[in-house]
């Protein structure tokens, strides 16, 4: 029987807590019963939850900490101000140790970034890190990053996010050679910002086997599913994603007050249920919870603070799934494989200069 997947939750982490987590973490658990959870908060809060979800009392330990990061803390404010016996803290904690394979959190992405960082380091040959997230599109799934780990980058980063996008890709979609895009305001050349133009010319220019770079991709692509990996730099990519994420909300709303205007409306929704439940189902941003942090040496996960339970399900599923995939050793491999991956970035970006 394979070796089961440990995984540390922050569990006063988000907007609610506990409440939250303990329940989607056992939402998840019913998907993945080979599965065991390392408990960091207080004891009160999370018993109190686990009277009520038995299966996962019994495979779940509480480790007791009454010191929370604030969904408003400064990352540097969380590093510094007794922030190491925090449940976030304790949860990575556990990855670097070994005690536990992934950790995953709802709390303050800034604090749970700088704290990741410091405390996992980066994987050889990576500067800086990326928030790599799932995207249900017309033609599948697609991964998008940067989309809030580090505002800006130039052109060497947005070729290395390339590199791990198109690594997480093959692994999780099942793709030897996914399609990589840059995002960008037109498809044309000469457009976009001097350092998405070089990133195009140095991924046109490198010979990359794990890849096929197929240019640039404007933000209605990116739902479109032209190309199974969007690239762009935290900011726009934060951007990006909570745009995409409120307008599926705003359609659901929309669907919602025509279906309720008037009786032949209300028959026609009767007859066309299960079409609006399977739609409904594509455009639950939940149903895509969970930033994958990329480039550490260890691995973390990010849900949505606002989460329920069912999102917050979700981003345990992603947690496990990196672990069981092995996803981490596959990036590194497929970054430092004699040398290649970095060799070619280097070569394309000399050519450039």
């Amino acid at each position: 029987m394979p070796q089961k997947v440990r995984i540390a939750l922050d569990a006063m982490g988000g907007d609610i807590g506990a409440s939250v987590v303990i329940p989607g973490a056992a939402i998840s658990l019913t998907r993945h019963p080979d599965t065991e959870f390392l408990l960091y908060g207080d004891s009160a809060q999370i018993e109190a939850q686990l009277s009520a979800h038995p299966a996962m009392r019994a495979v779940s330990r509480v480790v007791h900490t009454d010191v929370a990061v604030s969904m408003h803390d400064k990352p540097s404010q969380a590093l510094r101000r007794g922030r190491k016996n925090s449940s976030m803290w304790l949860a990575i904690d556990a990855v670097k140790k070994s005690e536990a394979d992934v950790a995953v959190s709802a709390g303050n992405t800034g604090a749970l970034m700088a704290m990741s960082r410091f405390n996992l380091r980066m994987l050889p040959g990576i500067d800086r890190p990326a928030i790599a997230a799932m995207w249900p599109t017309q033609r599948g799934d697609s991964v998008i990053l940067d989309v809030g780990a580090t505002i800006g980058g130039d052109a060497h980063h947005l070729v290395t996010l390339a590199v791990m996008g198109s690594a997480m890709a093959s692994v999780l979609l099942g793709i030897e050679r996914p399609t990589v895009g840059l995002l960008n305001i037109g498809v044309e050349e000469m457009k976009g910002r001097e350092e998405i133009r070089e990133a195009a010319e140095m991924l046109r220019n490198a010979d990359f086997p794990q890849l096929k770079f197929i240019g640039f991709v404007e933000g209605g692509g990116i739902g479109m599913g032209d190309a199974d990996v969007v690239v762009t730099e935290g900011y726009s990519g934060n951007v990006a994603i909570k745009v995409a994420e409120g307008t599926a909300r705003q359609m659901s709303g929309f669907l919602r007050a025509a279906m309720s205007r008037t009786l032949g409306s209300k028959l026609g929704y009767l007859f066309a249920r299960g079409a609006f439940r399977a739609l409904k189902e594509k455009l639950d941003p939940n149903r895509s919870n969970g930033g994958v942090f990329l480039g550490l040496n260890g691995i973390v996960v990010k849900s949505h603070g606002g989460t329920d339970a069912e999102g917050f399900a979700y981003a345990v599923d992603v947690g496990y799934e990196m672990v069981r995939y092995d996803l981490l050793t596959k990036i590194n491999q497929t970054l430092n494989s004699d040398g290649h991956a970095f060799g070619s970035v280097s070569a394309a970006q000399e050519a450039v200069s």
